[in-house]
């Protein structure tokens, strides 16, 4: 990946898309960052410029689709031409369906879906003329396997990997030389379960084992460079995908038993928690959540992942050496 990418990350304020636009920065890029809080984009700007990238935080909320195309014009207009951009932003509501709202759960969908179709139309608008560019939708397990307690966000999810697919043909027949691909995630050490709206009597958590963003940054930089269709990070989304697909009603049922306590600490949730389903908690809350002790920082399966091409290439190397060792001894 060369230095100086024009990258947009939407929800780059914390968690994950804090983590990602750090490590485009390392790399020299020119980040457009994009979110609702002001502090906490102030922050993710003052990391961005001190790792050698240069930063431009945009307050936009991707839910409304004339503030992320306005977006993408500014940034195009101060840092140049877009070549990368990561929809990341979510929102959600920890709460069995009958105890949400018709509001709350439109506002998650209008965030976590919607919001990834505003982006990825305001980058199709740029990409498309000049016949190049990346789109990462940053996706989940949950893209395939739904939860308890998180089907407003669950469902957001399927339907972002729906949506997807359905890109992916249209630029196949048009021949397009824009590429999109989709990052599925396993639990993330992200503030999300700090300030997400919950109904539930405990403090949200994901469910172990659970993993540090900047393992999930690594991988969203890395595929924004290669051209695949999917990237699955750390083997509990692997097994969480494939497991749905060979036995979904073994999930259902194991999911029934565990899903909930798994989504709580033993810790009460206090009466005057604020939430940022509809207003941002303006805090700079950075990319990690409050799970660092137990947090992964460090995934074997994304590493086989980046590195099978050479990985088959050893095997392959070594099978036709140990042929010929073989030979010489028959």
């Amino acid at each position: 990946m060369s230095n100086g990418q024009v990258v947009v990350i939407t929800g780059a304020s914390a968690g994950i898309g804090r983590a990602t636009a750090r490590e485009f920065a390392r790399r020299g890029a020119r980040v457009g960052l994009l979110a609702r809080g002001r502090r906490g984009l102030e922050g993710a700007a003052g990391e961005v410029d001190a790792l050698g990238g240069r930063a431009l935080p945009v307050p936009a909320d991707v839910a409304d689709a004339a503030a992320v195309e306005e977006a993408a014009r500014r940034v195009e207009d101060e840092l140049g031409p877009i070549d990368v951009w990561v929809n990341n932003a979510m929102a959600t509501v920890f709460a069995p369906l009958e105890a949400v709202e018709p509001e709350e759960f439109l506002r998650a969908t209008e965030v976590t879906y919607l919001g990834t179709v505003h982006g990825t139309m305001a980058a199709l608008r740029r990409m498309k003329p000049r016949d190049r560019g990346t789109i990462v939708q940053v996706g989940s397990a949950l893209a395939y396997r739904g939860i308890p307690l998180q089907a407003a966000y669950c469902g957001a999810k399927h339907a972002v990997q729906g949506f997807t697919e359905s890109l992916r043909a249209e630029l196949l027949h048009d021949g397009s030389g824009v590429h999109v691909t989709m990052v599925q995630l396993p639990a993330v050490n992200t503030p999300q379960f700090s300030v997400s709206r919950t109904k539930m009597p405990r403090h949200p958590r994901p469910v172990p084992p659970v993993y540090q963003p900047e393992v999930v940054a690594e991988a969203i930089v890395w595929a924004s460079g290669q051209r695949r269709r999917e990237v699955y990070v750390g083997a509990p989304a692997v097994k969480t995908i494939l497991g749905n697909k060979l036995f979904p009603g073994l999930g259902d049922r194991y999911l029934a038993r565990t899903g909930y306590d798994a989504q709580q600490t033993e810790d009460p949730v206090p009466p005057d928690r604020p939430d940022n389903l509809f207003e941002p908690v303006d805090k700079d809350l950075g990319a990690h959540g409050i799970f660092d002790e137990e947090s992964r920082e460090w995934s074997p399966q994304f590493w086989l992942t980046r590195n099978r091409r050479w990985l088959a290439l050893a095997g392959a190397a070594g099978a036709a050496g140990l042929a010929y060792a073989l030979r010489g001894r028959l």
